[in-house]
Parts: structure tokens; C-alpha cells; sequence
């Protein structure tokens, strides 16, 4: 069943896969890896976007809070405030 979110048609995600499976493993991993990093830049950008002005530690805070949840977030503050002091 085709994603309805799905802004791709069936002809691209055909040549798509097909080229992911031709790669190799490395490749795969490679592409992997960069659409990760992608993915982590964009979500620090939007949290830079709802709220400019953060500092470094408030920024990985939040991000971490937005992926990990809040339990997470809040240990990562509670450590850099420690740290700190």
C-alpha cells in the first residue's frame, strides 16, 4: 500500500529502490548516514526557528527533549547544570 503523504510517484520510488538495492553496502550506508545528518540539521534549524537566540547547551537540550522525550531532556539539563557548577 502506497504512503498517502507520499509526494513521490510510483515510477520515481521504482527507480529509487531500484538503485538502493544496486548499491552496495557501503553506499547504503553512506546515504544512510547523510540523510540522518540531514534530518538532525533540519530539526535544529526549526528549533533555532521557534526560538532564536539559544545557546549551544538550551539547543541540544531541546533537541534531545524533541527526540528522546522529556525525561531525557530534563536528565541532559540537570548533567550540563552540574557541569557547570
Amino acid at each position: 500500500m502506497r504512503d498517502p503523504l507520499s509526494d513521490t510517484s510510483p515510477e520515481a520510488e521504482a527507480v529509487q529502490v531500484s538503485l538502493l538495492r544496486a548499491a552496495g553496502a557501503s553506499r547504503r550506508a553512506a546515504t544512510a548516514l547523510a540523510m540522518s545528518r540531514m534530518v538532525c540539521a533540519l530539526s535544529r534549524r526549526a528549533i533555532l526557528a521557534a526560538s532564536p537566540g539559544l545557546s549551544d547547551e538550551e539547543l541540544a537540550a531541546r533537541f534531545i527533549e524533541a527526540h528522546y522525550g522529556r525525561e531525557i531532556g530534563a536528565a541532559v539539563r540537570a548533567d550540563l547544570a552540574r557541569r557547570r557548577s
